[in-house]
């Protein structure tokens, strides 16, 4: 990959690279600092990486990077778990505040797998690829991952 194959690579995948790290760990600069790292592996890596193959290997950079984030930052707050369980509070029928909340539901994998496939619209091969995971597995984990979505909004007190 040539430097200019580089920056093409950045003005290409910056924003889609962001928005999915975003989603996962809901903290602005966090996932500015995950991104970043993810685009300066792509360009230490520049002369192994094949320019067709950026947009899989700099997903699957970030990918490895937020997951190391997560378990490094791995905080219990106790105030966010009794406050969505115990409080009932009146939402505006919002979608995305639903679907956020829907989304925040899943373990850190089968959110990570909602969101590639259905917002980023990858392949389940694709996807295997960037989580390391096999194709089979992606199908399985999406499977239930959908389901426990279903399950959050169908019910009326969820979407009220």
């Amino acid at each position: 990959m040539t430097e200019k194959e580089y920056h093409h690579c950045v003005n290409l995948y910056a924003d889609n690279v962001y928005r999915f790290i975003f989603k996962n760990l809901r903290h602005e600069e966090d996932a500015k600092d995950v991104v970043q790292g993810a685009f300066e592996k792509l360009w230490i890596n520049r002369d192994q990486v094949d320019n067709t193959r950026c947009k899989s290997y700099l997903f699957t950079i970030a990918y490895h990077q937020m997951i190391d984030h997560i378990r490094k930052n791995n905080k219990t707050t106790f105030k966010d778990e009794f406050s969505s369980d115990t409080v009932v509070t009146y939402q505006q029928h919002n979608i995305k505040k639903i679907l956020d909340t829907a989304l925040n539901k899943l373990g850190e994998t089968q959110r990570s797998l909602v969101l590639l496939k259905d917002y980023e619209g990858y392949s389940y091969e694709e996807i295997g690829t960037i989580t390391g995971l096999s194709e089979s597995q992606v199908k399985v984990y999406l499977h239930r991952a959908r389901l426990i979505l279903k399950t959050y909004l169908v019910r009326v007190e969820n979407v009220i």
